[in-house]
């Protein structure tokens, strides 16, 4: 029995950007919560333009204008960061196996003509490699991006 494995360099790609996403938050954090505040205002103001404040402008009002920044962005990057690691987990949960006779999918044994209709609709368009598997009542994706070997899947179908 063949075994749906998760895809290395899908892995290693999504788990990097997740990472990134997380460091950029701590950097973000770190800048809004720690940094910015103990920076008076007119220095922090000629960091970030790299040019003093001109006459007139109101540096406190600035300074706390790039905090709340520092924060939104901060929380940006967490959400996204957790939004990429929980789809890597659920990929990484998805169980699927399959022989010359029929496949396994959420620990049920299914010959090949339990299978109603196949979508390859996007299978082999540009890089995507998407099969969707059409059972009496449930559906199934195969992303090739996302495991291997589901090339070798398609040709058994």
């Amino acid at each position: 029995m063949t075994v749906l494995k998760l895809n290395r360099e899908f892995l290693t790609r999504h788990l990097g950007v997740c990472l990134l996403m997380a460091g950029l938050a701590c950097w973000f954090g770190y800048d809004g919560f720690v940094t910015y505040p103990k920076t008076p205002a007119a220095a922090l103001y000629e960091s970030i333009e790299k040019s003093p404040a001109p006459e007139g402008c109101d540096v406190e009002a600035f300074k706390a204008q790039k905090i709340k920044t520092q924060y939104g962005l901060a929380g940006l990057c967490l959400l996204a960061s957790l939004a990429i690691g929980l789809h890597l987990l659920a990929v990484s949960r998805f169980r699927f196996a399959f022989d010359e006779t029929g496949f396994e999918w959420k620990g049920e044994r299914h010959p090949y003509s339990d299978v109603k209709s196949v979508d390859r609709s996007q299978w082999g368009k540009g890089k995507k490699g998407i099969l969707v598997l059409r059972l009496e009542r449930e559906t199934i994706s195969l992303d090739a991006w996302h495991h291997v070997p589901v090339s070798d899947f398609e040709k058994m179908l």
